[in-house]
């Protein structure tokens, strides 16, 4: 068995998850995704562009994850908001992460760093859409266990038919608690204590790239509202495609100076090039 570490390309022009019940979603099929494969998961994230995996297991055991949860989020997005081949030309790596020295530590610290590193958070433990919150905390969320549900009540939670385990547990906010299935004994005994997965989490790349960002940082949903709302308020038209070029540009410079977005956060919020933008904001 083997240690890989799963990514997606980060979408420029567009995002995972549009609000909470995106997300709500996501967090589902990764359970229904691991109780399908019987994959170990170490530790996973679920950022609104790309989403990282860390599981144990064997070259296909990783793609065929990776896999099903595409396929069970992409058909969720498509049927949701009306459109086709999502994922089409997202591309996905599967590196092995070898057993050496504190090579697995350190990539637990880059995947549980993502929310950080975007400024969404000031610890891993906030980001709930992921496993940030399963380590070394005595405090778990409540839960109820999935076996004091009906099986049709099952179903549509999970918008899945596939059996989880009766013991797995599901949050207020409706989504199977990550600590349900994430390999957390692993992870703790592989870091030993407390005060050394901190060491790794803040000295791991993604804490440094956050320390070198002095803007304020705004949720790609956060953002993604704005812009609905700017539309509405600004040009009254009901979406950003219905805005003429002079509009559109005028869109950016007030959710640039609003926010302090950088450029391919502009990208996945409003749909808009990244050439494009990048002539927009050059005229400001």
């Amino acid at each position: 068995m083997k240690l890989y570490l799963i990514t997606t390309d980060h979408m420029e022009t567009k995002v995972w998850f549009r609000e909470e019940a995106d997300y709500v979603a996501g967090m589902n099929y990764v359970a229904v995704a691991v109780g399908s494969t019987r994959v170990m998961i170490v530790a996973f994230i679920l950022m609104s562009n790309h989403v990282h995996f860390l599981i144990v297991g064997t070259y296909q055991d990783a793609l065929r994850f990776i896999c099903l949860f595409k396929q069970l989020y992409g058909t969720y997005y498509c049927k949701k908001y009306g459109v086709s081949r999502f994922f089409r030309g997202n591309a996905v790596d599967i590196r092995e992460i070898p057993f050496l020295g504190e090579t697995p530590e350190k990539a637990i610290a880059y995947v549980q760093m993502n929310s950080v590193a975007a400024r969404i958070c000031l610890e891993a433990s906030g980001y709930r859409w992921g496993s940030g919150t399963c380590f070394f905390n005595d405090v778990h969320m409540p839960g109820r266990a999935l076996g004091d549900m009906s099986v049709r009540k099952q179903r549509r939670l999970l918008k899945s038919h596939t059996v989880l385990p009766k013991s797995w547990k599901v949050c207020e906010y409706g989504y199977v608690l990550p600590e349900s299935y994430v390999s957390i004994d692993y992870v703790e005994q592989l870091y030993g204590t407390p005060s050394r997965m901190r060491y790794f989490l803040l000295n791991s790349s993604k804490a440094r790239m956050s320390a070198e960002r002095n803007l304020p940082a705004f949720q790609d949903t956060v953002v993604q509202a704005a812009a609905k709302d700017l539309c509405t308020s600004m040009f009254h038209k009901n979406s950003i495609s219905a805005l003429s070029e002079e509009e559109k540009t005028e869109l950016i410079k007030q959710l640039s100076r609003r926010f302090s977005t950088e450029i391919h956060q502009l990208c996945r919020t409003t749909g808009i090039s990244y050439t494009d933008i990048s002539n927009m904001l050059e005229a400001f």
